[in-house]
Parts: structure tokens; C-alpha cells; sequence
């Protein structure tokens, strides 16, 4: 799709549909604070309910209870002794319990009498030590109110009460009774109801079983997970064991009720890790707290109805936005469009592909480059101008233009017009060592001479200069006739940039001049004469300048030359053997001594060259070594056929082949030594107990006895004759402290004939003699 109209369709889609995105947002959270708001009014108003209906019952319960208290018939009775035969009056104290029923379902009701150690409960009598409330009474004592309220765990225990026959069949009670199991809820009275410092003389205590009160309670799904707690935060009144789930949720609550001294009230918390609201509110009567606890998903149910809603209708009214959107886009953008398609028809670039481009920049950049083109393709020509001129100068040193097309081309590069004669100037770098430079600046060396040409020299009096090779190449052009007057000029620019060069560079640079020529197609012919000038160095040495006319024509090596050179080949390949440096460097400079004499062509200097090369590369492999591995990438004869100067050679042959080849030499000849001391020493452990000698060893060996006393002289650093005693002794000192051999035994396993001659050595060598050595080791 173009930028543009994606931008235009995109503004008219955020035009129509942001406002219908606010309105949906914004009444879906309206609708959802606000049932949210009417479930937590509701909850605590379903908690209020709950709580009045146990209240009531209650306040009821305990309204009966302070009249039963206060009748006559309870003051008088807890005045007297009561026993099992005032069955009436026992009769009567339980018919009040059974008025209390009215009220609620009772699950027990005790009347306990402190002072006269009787208790009357709803199914037996007897004394207070019989019944299973005497441990509660011991609990009631601390409390200070008149009148309070007492929650109570599980329990399952039988009351056995001894009660007298006379009661008969009226107090059912005489059988035992099952308590029930349940959780109860105690209220209990002080008898009388008075202040807190004075001890009571009893107690009413009526049980009232919690499943009984759980009645009251709300049944409501919507109300979610409903409990009481007491005032130490058990729960009771609950149909369900909710174990520890709500512990810190309780915790949080009472901190709560503490800290704002508000009894009611709500808030959002984390119940294993889901969210849920919670409601509560503490009772004044007893100090209970009434909780409910509901799943945040729950009350948001009903908003999830508003969301799809409200989602429903954004989505209808986004699409008509969108269709109405894409609808006037299209029809606004429709002229945009006309002019674009006329500006791609203009021969003008394309912009790069996969590029998007706003079409009102892409129609202004089109018409800029429609109206500057013809001005960018002649800077572009301009730039390219330059290397225009080498390549087509190096098509001409190299022969691939004829002269036909030179005429033609030539006039297109500004090329200088109105010449006689043309001259061909090479040059090259004699060599990097002993400058500031490495070889890798060799390259970027003739690049700088290149440039420094092209700037010494007018453009009217040479063609464009270049890098061919390893050389910087100049073509002069002169309006000179004279042969004479032509070379002393072509040698005077020469010498220019040759000065230039080593003022500028302290480079040490030759430079090669062809012989002059008048016809352009002679060109390629003058580039390689002023090459082959420049191979003069090989004689002549470097930093000159050579002209082709002053190389002396190539003679013949005599026969004789040959001879004394490969004379000296052989005296310098047995120095290289020897290791002999001293007498190497002599034998080469009488070598170059005789080359020099003979003042050889230049062109015969690399082939005896190479010759010597290869007699130092038999050297190596003589001895079974790798010439690449001994001598490396640079000793190779590529290496040597790039030098131009005889000194250049010199030094090479001296740092990259003698010194490697000596170097390899030594380190053979001291393994071979070290391999065949090792094999004369493994003889000597073999057979020290036989007739051995050095010529036994030599023939063994396949070695001249004499060559191998000097080699075991050097490597043991003792002749082969006393390291055999010296081995043999040691052999008698062990067989001495550890066998009781005779001595003459000893002599006779170690070869000697004569004991006596065996004495005398181990006493030349130990210091003292076999016997004496004996007693001295036991």
C-alpha cells in the first residue's frame, strides 16, 4: 500500500475510532466500579442480616435467662441445700429450662450452686464433682462480666450421675446421656449478677449446640464463603472446616478492626494465590466477627456480561469507522495517485527496492534528479576520468590497444598532442631493508611515487602515469629530434623524480629508460627495454639510473668459470656440514668475488643463483628434512627471483639458507650422536660379563671405532674403556652387599681372567678393595 495512503487511512481510522474506544472503556469500567460497589454493599448487608438473626435469638435467649435467674423460685433454691428427695422442687428448677426452649433449640442448661455443691441440669442432678462442667467453672471464675458469651471445642464425653430412686421415672436423666458431639456455644450467668470483685454463688450456663445457630446463617452462593469467629479466631457456627485458609486473612482482619476501631468493613486480598473481597463486621454483643469471603471472579461475573457487551459494540461500530475510513481515503488520495504514476513514467532512477517512501518526497526527489541528471553524469564522468586514463595506459604498455585505436581514443583523454618521440621510464624500489617501511608497504610505497610523478611532471610532456606490476611506469613525450639531446633529457627527468622520491620517501629507489621511439605502437617493446634496463642492477647495484642502449650485450659462461665456481659449491656445502659459519661467509664471498670478476650479463646472475639455491636444498634433504619445514615460505626460489640487486641476494642467501641449513645440520648431528652413545651404553648392560670392546661396539654399529670414541667421549663426557669399569665395579659393589659370592667368583661373572686385576680396578675406582668394602656395607 503507498505511505501515503496508509498514513491517510491510518489518521482517519484513529479520528473514528479512538472516540469509540474512550466511550467503551470508559463505561465498562463505570458498570464494573459500580457493581463492585453494589456487591460489597450487598455482602455487608447480608452480613448485617445474619447478625441480627443470631443477635436476636440471642438477646432473647438471654433476656428469658435473667428473668429465670431472678424468679423466686431460682434466689430461694440458691439459698438451701437441695438432695435427690426434693423432687419437686428439682421438677420445678427443670421446668424453667424447659420454658427457655421457647426461645431456641437448648443443647444443655446447668443451674450450679458453689455454695451448696449441687448442680441441676436439664436431664440429672447431683453434686458439681460429678458433672463434666466442673472443669468450666474453674474458667468462669476469671471472667469479670456478670453475663458473657463462651465458645466451646468438640467434645464427647458421658455424664454418670448417681440419682435417687425416689425421682423415678420423671427424671429420664438417671440413664446415661450421650452429650452431644458438636460445638456449642455457652452463655453463661454470674448468680447473683454481681460486681466483678465479689465471687459469685453459682452459675446458669446454657449450652446451645452451634449447628443449631448455623441456621441462621446465609445460604446465598452469592455471599461466597460465610464464618464466624470468636474472640480467640476459632471458627464455630460453620457447617464447613475451612483448616488454615483463612488464617492470615483472619490475622489481617483483626489488625484492622484494631487499628481503625471500625466494626465493620472491606477490602481486596490473595487467598492461595487468587484474588478474593472481603467483608466483616464485629458484634457488640459478643464480640464475634461475622466474614465473608467471595472470589474477585465471582464478582466480576456479572461485568464479564457488560464487557462482551460493550466489546460487541466497539467492534460493529470500529468496522463501519473502518470501511467509512478506507472508503474517503481512497477517494482523497486518488489525485496523489494520478501524479505518481506520471512521475514513474519520467526517465529518472528508480528508488531502492523494498524501500517505502512518503510519494510526495519520492515525486519531489524524481523531478530534483530529472533536473540534475545531466549535471551528476558529468561529475560522474569527471571522477572516473582518472582511472580511465590508467586503465587505458595500461592496455597500452601491455599491447591489447593498437594504434589505430589509441588515435581514435586518445583524444578523449587529454593525452599531449604534437610529440616526435616518446621514452618509456620504469621505476622500482631496490629494497625495504635498512627503512622505516615493511614489505607490506611496498604496494602502497608506489602508489605515493605514483602520485608524486603525476604532480613533478607537466601533463604536456607525459601520458598519465601508472602501477603496473611491481613498478610505477611513465610514458615522456618530447618534441625533440636529436638522439643525444633525447636521452640526456628522458635522464634529466629521471634523475628529478629520483631525488624527489628520496627526498620525500628516503626511499631507495632505479629507474629503467627505453630507448626513444616515434610511433605509439612501439610502446609495449619500450616497456619491457626499460624493464631489462633495470635488471643491470644485478651487477651494477642499486640507487642508478639505466638506460637500455648502456646494458653490454650477453656473453657466454666459459666452461673454466663453471668449474671454479662449482669448486667453491663444494668447499661451501662441507662449511654448511660442519656448521662452520666463519668459513661459510669466506667461501661465499670468494663465490661473489668470481662472479664479480667476470662481469657476467646480468641475465646469467638467477641461473647461478638458483644453482646454489638447490645444492643448499640437497643439504637439507640429505639429512631426511623438509625444505619448507627447515627453511620456510621465504628461502623459496620464487623468494630469490623477485630480488634485483646483488646485494639484496647477498643478504638473502646468508639470513634465509646458510643459517637455517647450519642450524638444521648441528641439531641432526647432535641426535644422531646422542642415538649412538644410547646404543653403545645399551651394549655395555648387555654384555659387561663377555669380552667387549670399542671395535666389538663398532662393528656391531657398522661405525669406525675411532668415530665412535669421539662421539661417546662427547656424549658421556668419559671414554667408552672407563665407563665399561665404571658400570662392571658398580655391578660388584651390588653382588657385594647382597650375595655371599667369593671375590674370585665376582671377577670370573665380570670377564676378568685374573682376580688380582679385578682388585686393582675396584680399588681404582671405589678407593678401597672388594673385602674391605664388604665389611664396611655389613
Amino acid at each position: 500500500m503507498p505511505k501515503y495512503l496508509l498514513r491517510l487511512l491510518c489518521f482517519t481510522m484513529i479520528l473514528g475510532a479512538l472516540p469509540v474506544i474512550v466511550i467503551g472503556s470508559v463505561s465498562y469500567t463505570i458498570a464494573s466500579r459500580d457493581i463492585e460497589q453494589k456487591v460489597r454493599e450487598s455482602n455487608l448487608q447480608i452480613l448485617h442480616q445474619t447478625q441480627m438473626r443470631v443477635e436476636q435469638v440471642l438477646r432473647s435467649l438471654q433476656l428469658s435467662s435473667i428473668q429465670y435467674v431472678n424468679s423466686p423460685l431460682v434466689l430461694r433454691a440458691m439459698k438451701q441445700p437441695l438432695n435427690s428427695s426434693e423432687f419437686q422442687e428439682i421438677r420445678d428448677l427443670t421446668s424453667g429450662f424447659n420454658n427457655l426452649q421457647a426461645v431456641t433449640s437448648i443443647d444443655q442448661a446447668y443451674l450450679v450452686n458453689l455454695e451448696q455443691d449441687w448442680v441441676v441440669s436439664m436431664r440429672s442432678f447431683g453434686k458439681l464433682g460429678d458433672f463434666s462442667i466442673r472443669d468450666r467453672i474453674g474458667t468462669y471464675l476469671t471472667y469479670t462480666n456478670s453475663l458473657f458469651w463462651v465458645t466451646q471445642n468438640k467434645r464427647s464425653s458421658k455424664e454418670s450421675l448417681p440419682v435417687s430412686a425416689g425421682m423415678g421415672e420423671a427424671l429420664t436423666e438417671q440413664a446415661p446421656t450421650l452429650i452431644s458431639s458438636d460445638n456449642v456455644v455457652s452463655m453463661v450467668f454470674k448468680i447473683p449478677m454481681v460486681p466483678t470483685n465479689v465471687k459469685p454463688k453459682g452459675f446458669l450456663v446454657i449450652d446451645i449446640a452451634d449447628a443449631e445457630l448455623s441456621s441462621f446463617l446465609s445460604r446465598n452462593p452469592n455471599s461466597g464463603d460465610l464464618y464466624v469467629l470468636d474472640k480467640d479466631q476459632r471458627y464455630f457456627l460453620n457447617d464447613t472446616n475451612y483448616g488454615n485458609k483463612y488464617d492470615l486473612l483472619n490475622k489481617e482482619i483483626q489488625e484492622k478492626v484494631q487499628t481503625t476501631g471500625e466494626a465493620q468493613g472491606f477490602f481486596s486480598a490473595e487467598v492461595e494465590d487468587k484474588p478474593v473481597a472481603v467483608s466483616y463486621r464485629q458484634s457488640p454483643l459478643n464480640g464475634w466477627l461475622y466474614v465473608s469471603v467471595v472470589s474477585l471472579g465471582q464478582i466480576t461475573a456479572q461485568s464479564q456480561k457488560i464487557a462482551v457487551v460493550t466489546g460487541v459494540a466497539t467492534l460493529i461500530m470500529l468496522l463501519v469507522t473502518g470501511l467509512v475510513a478506507i472508503y474517503g481515503s481512497r477517494r482523497m488520495y486518488s489525485p496523489i495517485s494520478r501524479l505518481l504514476q506520471f512521475t514513474k513514467g519520467l526517465d529518472s532512477p528508480l528508488p531502492p527496492a523494498g524501500r517505502r517512501q512518503d510519494e510526495f518526497i519520492y515525486i519531489e526527489e524524481r523531478l530534483s534528479t530529472l533536473f540534475s541528471s545531466e549535471k551528476t553524469m558529468r561529475e560522474q564522468m569527471k571522477g572516473q576520468h582518472v582511472h580511465l586514463q590508467e586503465f587505458f595506459m595500461t592496455k597500452l604498455l601491455t599491447g591489447k590497444i593498437s594504434e589505430e585505436d589509441f588515435r581514435y581514443q586518445g583524444e578523449l583523454y587529454d593525452f599531449p598532442t604534437g610529440w616526435s618521440h616518446l621514452g618509456v621510464l620504469m621505476l622500482q624500489i631496490d629494497t625495504l631493508e635498512g627503512t622505516r617501511y615493511e614489505e607490506q608497504d611496498r604496494d602502497l610505497l608506489l602508489f605515493a611515487v605514483n602520485n608524486m610523478v603525476g604532480e613533478l611532471l607537466p601533463s604536456e610532456i607525459r601520458f598519465t602515469p601508472v602501477m603496473l606490476d611491481d613498478a610505477q611506469v611513465t610514458v615522456l613525450a618530447s618534441e625533440l629530434n636529436d638522439e643525444v639531446q633525447l636521452k640526456e633529457w628522458m635522464h634529466t627527468q629521471a634523475d628529478w623524480i629520483r631525488e624527489r622520491v628520496v627526498t620525500y620517501l628516503n626511499l631507495p629507489v632505479s629507474i629503467g629508460i627505453s630507448r626513444a621511439y616515434s610511433s605509439i605502437g612501439a610502446t609495449p617493446r619500450a616497456y619491457q627495454e626499460s624493464r631489462e634496463a633495470l635488471q643491470g642492477r644485478v651487477s651494477l647495484g642499486s640507487r642508478i639510473i639505466l638506460h637500455y642502449e648502456d646494458i653490454q650485450p650477453r656473453g657466454q659462461m666459459e666452461a673454466a668459470l663453471y668449474t671454479q665456481l662449482r669448486m667453491i659449491e663444494d668447499q661451501l656445502a662441507s662449511a654448511l656440514k660442519q656448521g662452520d659459519e666463519e668459513k661459510t661467509d669466506i667461501y661465499f664471498t670468494q663465490y661473489l668475488g668470481l662472479l664479480a670478476d667476470k662481469k657476467l650479463h646480468f641475465s646469467e646472475y638467477p641461473v647461478i643463483m638458483v644453482q646454489l639455491l638447490s645444492r643448499g636444498y640437497q643439504l637439507v634433504q640429505e639429512q631426511g628434512g623438509d625444505v619448507a619445514e627447515v627453511l620456510g615460505e621465504k628461502a623459496s626460489m620464487a623468494s630469490l627471483l623477485k630480488l634485483s640487486t646483488l646485494d639484496e641476494m647477498t643478504s638473502w642467501f646468508r639470513k634465509r639458507l646458510f643459517q637455517p641449513v647450519i642450524r638444521f645440520w648441528k641439531e641432526q648431528e647432535e641426535s644422531q650422536y646422542m642415538n649412538i652413545a644410547r646404543r653403545m651404553i645399551r651394549l655395555i648392560e648387555e654384555r659387561y660379563d663377555r669380552d667387549l670392546s670399542l671395535e666389538a661396539c663398532a662393528e656391531e654399529l657398522n661405525f669406525h671405532p675411532v668415530y665412535l670414541s669421539r662421539v661417546f667421549k662427547k656424549e658421556a663426557g668419559v671414554n667408552f674403556t672407563e665407563y665399561l669399569a665404571e658400570y662392571r665395579m658398580e655391578k660388584a659393589k651390588t653382588w657385594l652387599q647382597t650375595t655371599d659370592l667369593k671375590i674370585s667368583e665376582i671377577a670370573e661373572k665380570l670377564n676378568y681372567t685374573n682376580p688380582t686385576a679385578f682388585i686393582r680396578t675396584f680399588r681404582k675406582i671405589t678407593g678401597t678393595t672388594p673385602g674391605k668394602y664388604r665389611e664396611q656395607q655389613r
